[in-house]
């Protein structure tokens, strides 16, 4: 399972404590934030970046009204066709595949939107979402937001608008490296991080010539980066009407957000980033971050399971990870069924307790899974994996995995094979429960080795960026997947306000299910 960070399977009920810290101004609720009178006015924002090509020359896309009508030919699954249905509305927008030649290939950006629901005279915009991933639907998030906030003012006085970015879900052309035969057998494959096996350079060019046949070509695969995704929301922002952006992301979602202020900050009205991804660190560090996180979260896991006597980590904690190894190691060479045909291996087994870790609800489904596989059973360790990588019930798979892949390998510098091993290394020594025993040396791939064009991104990212109207981070104290200190560095950059959470799990905004952040309000002074 490819992991950068995205939001886990289960239900995400809790009540974290919270606290409020931050550089500039008070803190504010999320729900309040994005709710302020649309007279709210700042200063402009400044940057150093020079985010498009002169205004003439992409004048017809930003000149775009987009036409909504029936969601019928939007979705990729039978899931979505189920959530795509009124009052929700579809449309595409048209932006140009590069930046650079504006008049050369077109792409389409899909997109939902629920029209705000209370009376017209006190509608304020739209409130655009992104949740997460990279390569996670935005459309999707758009129909659960709706439903979990559908009595608050942020349904009655905004359209709530989600988008698929380029590559993703219903956008046209999506990303595709596998059929949904070869996800099932797990021969999906994008990382050998916190993984098992070896690659060799003919390995890592099969796999971006196989996503390239699937996705339109070499040139789909090198466009598909954050940079590109935030001209795309600039566009987006125009077409539907609004002078400034009112945006929402969570996760990846807060570094699509941070690169939209850092290049577009003069059309920002409002931001609310939850769980950040720290904008300073290249992709080692940052893994080994979030892999320190989930080595935490899985000694917690264990501290709990430990209380019973039946715990499969057994009840010394302090053990646990020696337990799982020899639980799952053996499943490199021999996988175990795991229902319906299917089997589980060690990568399978290792992905799905990480993205269970993503959230302390999901621990006893983990636990139950961990028993099973102690009696030679996979099939409920594999059932959160497949939840979380994006398997329908019906069998299909959406394409998270696969745009996951390629929007990192545009963001992210890539590396040696000497470097991707010595990461691997580290990893496994910071995160001991992923390591799979074998060697790293003369076998370690970047799997984004032999991808076409070159990463774009550049980090640090969003630095230098002054007069932001009022920006909201969300922190989670024990967060496994995006650490705190994050959100206090991306504050920083910003010139925003951290509002923590103490708790043990990735992002808690956009689901609604912390009373304390859904009310925390701002000051009178504020609106």
């Amino acid at each position: 399972m490819t992991l950068f960070d995205s939001d886990p399977p289960g239900d995400r009920s809790s009540s974290p404590a919270i606290r409020r810290t931050g550089r500039v101004g008070a803190a504010v609720g999320a729900a309040a934030l994005l709710a302020l009178a649309s007279a709210c006015t700042s200063t402009a924002a400044s940057t150093d970046a020079d985010p498009k090509p002169s205004a003439d020359r992409l004048a017809a896309y930003y000149g775009q009204k987009l036409s909504f009508g029936s969601c019928a030919d939007f979705g990729t699954s039978a899931g979505d066709k189920k959530l795509y249905v009124k009052p929700f509305e579809c449309a595409r927008l048209e932006v140009p595949l590069n930046y650079e030649d504006p008049t050369g290939r077109k792409i389409r950006i899909a997109v939902l939107r629920l029209p705000a629901q209370g009376e017209p005279g006190q509608r304020i915009g739209s409130l655009v979402l992104n949740p997460g991933g990279p390569g996670g639907s935005g459309m999707t998030q758009a129909t659960s937001f709706s439903a979990v906030f559908a009595k608050s003012p942020l349904v009655q006085r905004f359209d709530v608008v989600g988008f698929d970015p380029r590559g993703v879900g219903s956008s046209t052309p999506a990303i595709r490296c596998f059929s949904d035969a070869e996800h099932d057998r797990g021969e999906d494959q994008t990382t050998l991080l916190a993984s098992s096996g070896g690659w060799s350079g003919e390995d890592t060019r099969r796999l971006a010539e196989r996503c390239a046949k699937g996705s339109g070509g070499a040139e789909i695969l090198s466009a598909v980066g954050t940079r590109n995704a935030a001209r795309d929301l600039d566009v987006l922002r125009s077409a539907l009407g609004d002078e400034k952006l009112t945006f929402a992301g969570q996760s990846y979602g807060t570094r699509l957000g941070a690169v939209y202020a850092e290049m577009f900050g003069t059309n920002v009205r409002a931001l609310a980033l939850d769980g950040v991804v720290d904008p300073t660190l290249k992709n080692p560090q940052r893994r080994l971050s979030q892999q320190a996180g989930f080595q935490q979260s899985f000694d917690k896991l264990a501290a709990s399971c430990a209380a019973s006597m039946d715990c499969p980590l057994g009840t010394d904690p302090a053990q646990a990870t020696t337990v799982f190894q020899k639980l799952v190691r053996p499943l490199i060479d021999n996988p175990v069924p795991a229902g319906k045909g299917r089997t589980l291996n060690f990568t399978q087994a290792v992905g799905g307790i990480t993205a269970g870790l993503y959230s302390p609800e999901v621990w006893p489904v983990l636990i139950k899974g961990l028993a099973q596989l102690k009696q030679g059973d996979g099939t409920q360790l594999l059932k959160v994996g497949d939840v979380f990588g994006g398997r329908d019930p019906s069998g299909g798979w959406n394409n998270y995995l696969e745009a996951n892949l390629a929007i990192n390998c545009n963001d992210e510098v890539r590396r040696t094979p000497e470097e991707e091993a010595r990461l691997r290394a580290d990893i496994n020594r910071t995160s001991p429960f992923v390591d799979s025993g074998e060697k790293v040396d003369g076998v370690s791939r970047d799997a984004c080795e032999a991808w076409p064009g070159e990463p774009s991104l550049g980090i640090p990212y969003a630095q230098n960026v002054k007069g932001l109207p009022a920006t909201l981070i969300i922190s989670v104290t024990g967060d496994p997947a995006t650490p705190y200190a994050a959100g206090r560095v991306l504050a920083g950059d910003l010139g925003g306000t951290v509002l923590t959470v103490e708790g043990a799990r990735h992002t808690v905004a956009q689901d609604g299910i912390n009373p304390c952040v859904n009310t925390a309000s701002p000051p009178t002074s504020s609106i």
